[in-house]
Order: structure tokens, then C-alpha cells, then sequence
């Protein structure tokens, strides 16, 4: 991997069972610490409602910017590996989870893959994404069109901001 330049990625985390806050800072602190991968910015934490599948508890949901010299597939392997480290089980689509870790966008890269389609589908038409992708990169444009503006333009309906800025991953528990 050495050699290669930095890029700029953003990762969406999530989940809702289980000790959401503590698996996506526990994920935010293993990422920080692997090679290759240097998480710059993080989003507030925020309380969201569920959705696509939404009898199942409220989700905790945040944003991050990272550098990495990972390539796309490898970047996905690591999340991957982050995620069943935290216990995620895959189960029924958009379930419960205690953790998700997904790749929002990659440079300016467009990937159409099996397992890995980046900008990741459908990100610019949920709330609990752009919202905090926009709390860390407002001037973003992420399909043409700003973070801030694509965030104001969704249903935020019982989307709140937790306190604790956005180190609070960075404290242990």
C-alpha cells in the first residue's frame, strides 16, 4: 500500500440494538487505527427512526470522512472485517443490527460491482445519510446537487442530534 496517494471517502454508520453509540465509536476507533485509513471528520451522533422495515427500534446513525490509501474492495474487506468484529449478524433487509458500516462515496470514483455499487443506492433519498453527510460536508455534491440542500429537501421527521459534538466517539465509555 505504500505508495499509493490519499483519497477522500465518506463512510455512513449505523445500528440500533445492542449499544449502537459505543459499536459505531468502537468502529470509528478501529478504522482510525488500521492501516492505510485515517478518519478525519465526524458527524454528531444522531437518533434516527427506522426505515424501510420501521417496527424495530430507533437507529443511532453518523457520517465520517476519512483518507485512506485503501483501494474501494479493500476498504469495503475492512469494513466488513469491523463489522462481524462488532458481532453484526446479516439478517432480513434493513433489520436490526448492531452495526453498519457503509461506503458513501470514494473519491469520485463510480463503481457498479457485485457487493460494492459507490455512491451508495439510494443515499441521496434518506434523511438519516444526508443529514449528517451534510453536518461535515455541507458544500459536498454528491449527485449534482450540495449536501445541505439535498439534506433540507428531505423528510428529517424525527431526526435529532445527539449531544456530544463530534469527538464524541473519541472518549471510551
Amino acid at each position: 500500500m505504500s505508495g499509493r496517494n490519499s483519497v477522500r471517502a465518506f463512510l455512513g454508520l449505523g445500528g440500533n440494538i445492542g449499544d449502537p453509540a459505543q459499536a459505531i465509536a468502537s468502529a470509528l476507533q478501529r478504522l482510525n487505527a488500521s492501516d492505510g485509513v485515517t478518519v478525519t471528520t465526524v458527524s454528531s451522533l444522531y437518533r434516527t427512526p427506522p426505515w424501510g422495515k420501521t417496527d424495530q427500534p430507533d437507529f443511532f446513525n453518523a457520517a465520517a470522512e476519512i483518507g485512506t490509501t485503501l483501494l474501494p474492495r479493500e476498504l469495503l474487506g475492512l469494513c466488513l472485517e469491523i463489522e462481524q468484529g462488532l458481532k453484526r449478524v446479516r439478517g432480513e433487509r434493513w433489520g436490526p443490527r448492531t452495526i453498519d458500516i457503509d461506503i458513501l462515496l470514494y473519491d469520485e470514483c463510480r463503481i457498479a460491482e457485485e457487493g460494492l455499487e459507490i455512491p451508495h443506492p439510494h443515499m441521496t433519498e434518506r434523511a438519516f445519510v444526508m443529514v449528517p453527510l451534510a453536518e461535515i460536508a455541507p458544500e459536498l455534491v454528491v449527485e449534482g446537487i450540495r449536501a445541505a440542500e439535498r439534506a433540507a429537501s428531505l423528510d428529517s421527521a424525527g431526526i435529532r442530534r445527539l449531544p456530544g459534538g463530534n469527538n464524541w466517539w473519541k472518549s471510551p465509555k
